[in-house]
């Protein structure tokens, strides 16, 4: 089991003293991973549903701070040695594949081959229409043309590509990424396009869960895993080929929750045993958010798990 978390790239704790931190406390405690999110602008008006929240509205508090996430993946990339560095998610919708494949591929170079490229197809018609772009409707297409021109460009000597959306002949592109055949591409999200989608063109899944109503409490994701796993076997690809990751919300109590519990939230020894059973569910990746006030409640809670719960779940490095 491969632990991470993100960095946060947007409010208050957006700095980059918090970011240096973080990141430097990635590589002191042996973090897998660490991951950074995306919106490029937030609409002050916006009804689309946000996903993520049981009322489906997005919290605009704070959001007037939003750091580019490439830009600050390359930053990781020279602070940091031994995680890896991943987007969670990119939304591919907004950007010119050709431009994403030379972003990611140089960045994979400069980190030496550290690259988790988790992505997504967006939810806010009303950023979609801010960067002018009438896609909105057909954000998924675009996609999944965006990956397989991805794999174009990264695999072949001259690529080329005839698309709904995109389409180009015999270009030469540089440079390659370092990793063979390429940075792993996780495709991010809990519905069941999303799933059609990691079964069928992702090396990955990358669903946030346990914010209802994205819940994938365990039974929700065996269900999803087992859905998942049926559609990749029906495409003609190895289901053991795609990493199963999750990505939630942890919050460490004093002494353990009683009756119906939320997964991650409780004593050291209900979150090992929690982390037990994505475990059994084929998880192998958990991104998990310690979220907090501060940058030292953060790092506190990065210490904490470090040295009480990862031990129990793998032992000691």
């Amino acid at each position: 089991m491969r632990f991470g978390f993100p960095i946060p790239t947007r409010g208050p704790l957006g700095t980059l003293d918090t970011i240096h931190r973080l990141a430097r406390a990635a590589e002191k405690y042996q973090y897998d991973s660490i991951w950074v999110s995306d919106h490029i602008v937030i609409p002050k008006a916006s009804t689309s549903t946000y996903p993520y929240a049981a009322d489906g509205r997005f919290d605009l508090e704070g959001m007037a701070h939003y750091l580019e996430p490439l830009t600050v993946l390359s930053y990781l990339a020279g602070v940091t040695e031994r995680p890896a560095i991943g987007s969670s998610v990119l939304i591919l919708p907004y950007r010119n594949p050709m431009l994403v494949a030379k972003m990611v591929a140089t960045l994979d170079l400069l980190s030496r081959g550290r690259v988790i490229l988790a992505v997504g197809v967006g939810w806010m018609e009303e950023e979609f229409r801010a960067l002018n772009l009438s896609t909105f409707r057909d954000r998924g297409a675009v996609t999944d043309e965006t990956i397989q021109i991805l794999r174009e460009l990264w695999t072949k000597e001259w690529p080329t590509y005839q698309g709904r959306f995109f389409s180009f002949d015999e270009v030469r592109f540089f440079p390659k990424p370092v990793q063979k055949p390429h940075p792993p591409i996780w495709i991010g999200g809990h519905t069941k396009a999303a799933i059609r989608r990691a079964a069928r063109l992702g090396d990955g899944w990358h669903p946030i869960g346990l914010r209802p109503p994205a819940g994938l409490y365990p039974e929700e994701y065996a269900r999803a895993a087992a859905d998942l796993r049926s559609q990749a076997e029906a495409a003609g690809r190895d289901p053991k080929a795609i990493t199963l990751s999750f990505k939630a919300p942890l919050t460490f109590t004093d002494g353990p929750t009683s009756g119906a519990r939320t997964p991650f939230i409780g004593s050291r020894d209900q979150i090992v045993e929690d982390i037990r059973t994505y475990q059994r569910l084929g998880v192998s990746h958990l991104i998990f958010d310690f979220a907090g006030p501060s940058a030292e409640a953060i790092l506190e809670q990065l210490h904490r798990f470090a040295e009480e719960v990862r031990p129990a779940v793998r032992g000691r490095p």
